[in-house]
């Protein structure tokens, strides 16, 4: 045995009595749940610092934005800050008239006349009441039979009836059979429904029954089983509404909360990036974008996930991981050169053919939908990095558009910059070393201007100056580029073949430029890459002409940064 004491451990969890496997012949969720955010109670319990009135009023204005319909608010019995937060809700009128409120109480009688008198006035307001149900629950802490844990439930939910009666203001019912994956489903079950035999739910004014894997005890399908066995078996069920509230303790929140929707469940509990207490609540911004990278409306406004980000974790103090889906700052990012080159011809072949839906390999979504940029947020560059994705960079970014051979030049620069100095490199980085190594190069041969005449061939005068001296060399050829470039071998002893040349438009900053670029073939067999701007298209052919020879000259081979 590698693990020592494994043998104390055992399945905490029951099976429902009778299968429950009609969710797994559904192949895919079909429409967004009713999502209840319960940031400000679950997640804000959960922090170190919980947040201030001030804290959770933004946070609140920013689940409204982002389209949620339910939020619960607090547990106005726990603390003079949380009772403050909802009075100020209701008597300042800063919620929306299709926004419900939530609160959280205990089954206990002061616990539960306290939320009421927080409550007064609320326009919308579910009351959600609970007590622990689980076997370690009953026997470890309350040491109570199943019949005395019914009866505080029942007496929890006359008593929300009664205090709804006298309370002014529009009152729902939601019970919690609270660490329901620690309880014998049957028992769960019963429970759930002499509560349900109190409330009387009707069309009119429907009850909600919230199964929460308080603490993730088993695999998802287990989970999705006592879901579905549950949920087929609840008095009133077509006026209850089945909810989920699952947390995270084995890493299977999304799995569990996406299985239980196949169960049944109409309505998922979570928070915003998955805070919540121990390893979190289930993370509804990943969810939520699951269903959207099926083509499912997740009915939550995500567009700008970068700002819903940056309000969290400045509330909150928390930082979101990384590699979090979706939200993290690294999901996109593909540093590989294999996985750059597939991305940009992928997006290039997307352009060409006009696709409706989105395939482009190493991407679930377009990172545009949610407000990132393929610039920074996907094509990233370091020492892995290839050919494929620095030239896609440039060119989305600074509007190059490098020949083939010259890309794959220029990638080895690149990448040899970042391994020495190992770090990743930023675009305005790469531009400057794109710049510095091939732009308008003047030294050892600084062209200064041309003139030319056309009879049957041009012939052109080239000025240069070289060490300081100017000089003007002559050449003939079938252009005016050929015959400087006759000129350059014939007086100033440089041999070179193959030459291979590409120019276009340059957009950058106010003015229009012409870019160029020219790879020339050394005596050495090595390709030497220059490249030209200039406002006119010519000069900056001659000088991406020039940018090449003094490459050339200056040794510099294909795989030299």
């Amino acid at each position: 045995m590698i693990m020592q004491n494994v043998e104390k451990y055992a399945r905490g969890y029951f099976m429902p009595p009778e299968p429950s496997l009609k969710w797994s012949h559904k192949e895919y969720i079909t429409e967004a749940p009713t999502w209840c955010s319960v940031d400000l109670r679950d997640g804000n319990q959960a922090l170190i610092i919980p947040m201030s009135l001030d804290e959770k009023l933004e946070f609140f204005q920013t689940l409204v934005q982002v389209g949620f319909k339910e939020i619960e608010v607090g547990f106005p019995a726990a603390s003079e800050t949380e009772y403050a937060f909802l009075r100020a809700l209701i008597e300042q009128n800063l919620i929306p008239d299709d926004v419900t409120i939530q609160v959280l109480t205990q089954s206990r009688k002061h616990i539960i006349e306290r939320t009421f008198e927080s409550l007064e006035g609320a326009k919308s307001a579910v009351v959600h009441l609970y007590n622990s149900t689980s076997v370690a629950q009953r026997e470890q802490v309350f040491r109570k039979s199943k019949r005395e844990i019914i009866d505080i439930a029942v007496s929890g939910a006359d008593l929300l009836m009664k205090l709804a009666k006298e309370t002014p203001g529009n009152f729902k019912f939601q019970y919690s059979p609270e660490s329901f994956t620690g309880t014998e489903v049957d028992f769960s079950l019963q429970i759930c429904n002499e509560v349900l035999n109190v409330w009387q739910p009707n069309a009119a004014n429907p009850a909600i029954i919230n199964l929460p894997a308080t603490v993730e005890m088993s695999m998802p399908h287990v989970y999705a089983s006592q879901i579905e066995y549950v949920g087929e078996r609840l008095n009133f069920r077509e006026n209850v509404i089945l909810s989920l509230h699952p947390h995270n303790d084995r890493g299977t929140g999304i799995a569990c909360a996406e299985l239980g929707m196949l169960a049944g469940a109409q309505r998922v509990e979570g928070t915003l990036f998955g805070n919540g207490e121990r390893t979190g609540n289930v993370d509804i911004v990943t969810l939520a974008l699951n269903l959207y990278s099926h083509g499912v409306d997740p009915r939550l406004d995500l567009t700008n996930l970068p700002q819903i980000a940056s309000v969290y974790e400045r509330v909150t103090r928390m930082r979101i991981n990384e590699r979090q889906p979706y939200s993290g700052k690294l999901v996109f990012a593909a540093f590989s050169g294999s996985h750059q080159d597939a991305i940009a011809k992928g997006m290039k072949w997307r352009e060409e053919q006009e696709r409706t839906y989105w395939t482009v390999p190493y991407l679930l979504i377009d990172p545009k939908d949610i407000g990132r940029e393929y610039e920074g947020d996907v094509i990233r560059i370091n020492s892995q990095s290839g050919k494929g994705g620095i030239g896609y960079l440039l060119e989305q970014k600074y509007g190059l558009d490098l020949p083939p051979e010259m890309r794959e030049n220029f990638g080895y620069k690149v990448k040899s910059v970042s391994d020495r100095e190992h770090k990743e490199l930023m675009p305005e980085e790469i531009y400057q070393i794109f710049q510095e190594a091939y732009v308008n190069i003047a030294s050892p041969i600084e062209y200064v201007r041309y003139r030319s005449a056309q009879s049957d061939d041009f012939s052109t005068q080239v000025m240069v100056r070289i060490d300081g001296r100017t000089q003007e060399i002559e050449g003939v050829g079938n252009g005016r580029l050929d015959a400087i470039n006759n000129a350059i071998q014939s007086n100033l002893g440089r041999e070179y073949s193959n030459l291979v040349y590409k120019e276009h438009a340059l957009e950058i900053g106010a003015g229009s430029r012409a870019i160029s670029y020219i790879g020339i073939t050394g005596a050495d067999g090595t390709r030497y890459w220059g490249c030209g701007i200039d406002p006119d298209i010519m000069t900056s052919s001659i000088k991406a002409l020039f940018s090449a020879v003094n490459n050339m000259g200056d040794g510099r081979s294909a795989n030299e940064a």
